[in-house]
């Protein structure tokens, strides 16, 4: 049975996207990342997410992520904009899944398989942590590159979440384009 785990990050920030991944571990690649300390990536220091990462890529596991835009979240609400990153990463996978196992409350609306959702599941499923992972990874590095372009925003350094020192930004100079105007911002 191929089963295929879900997550995401970057639902809370005030900017940049949100990121989901969909995995799929084959049994000796999850005996592995457990032996390597898999967890929940919110668990997890940024140090050891990299190296997990590095792991999952070292490995060949089978992984499909997509982003969604500020814009793409201002249109549609973040809800709906997270529930077509994971669909979309689940439908660019190249197998097809069993049954889909997502971290949190609600379906993501595939016509493809089975879907389940559980909260808290990137503590719980192998597959979902890694997917948790590969999105926190992978966010995290987008905000790095964006704060190339808005150095004054702090990117690098708080990666879009509503911080004390986000906000004085935002006080100070107002959104840019990275910014989701749908969320309150001040």
């Amino acid at each position: 049975m191929k089963v295929v785990g879900v997550d995401e990050a970057g639902r809370g920030p005030l900017a940049g996207p949100v990121v989901a991944a969909a995995v799929y571990l084959e049994n000796w690649q999850t005996r592995e990342l457990l032996s390597l300390g898999l967890n929940d990536s919110k668990k997890l220091s940024p140090k050891r997410r990299e190296a997990l990462f590095e792991a999952v890529l070292n490995m060949g596991v089978c992984w499909r992520a997509q982003a969604a835009s500020p814009a793409r979240i201002d249109k549609y609400n973040i809800l709906n904009a997270t529930l077509w990153a994971m669909k979309r990463a689940v439908v660019q996978l190249p197998l097809k899944p069993d049954l889909v196992v997502i971290d949190g409350n609600m379906p993501i609306g595939l016509d493809l398989c089975t879907e389940k959702s559980i909260v808290g599941a990137d503590s719980k499923v192998p597959s979902v942590a890694v997917a948790s992972i590969i999105a926190k990874v992978l966010r995290d590095r987008a905000m790095v590159r964006f704060s190339r372009m808005f150095p004054q925003y702090g990117f690098e350094r708080h990666k879009g979440y509503p911080t004390k020192e986000h906000y004085a930004v935002l006080r100070e100079l107002g959104p840019c384009k990275l910014h989701r105007k749908s969320f309150r911002l001040l």
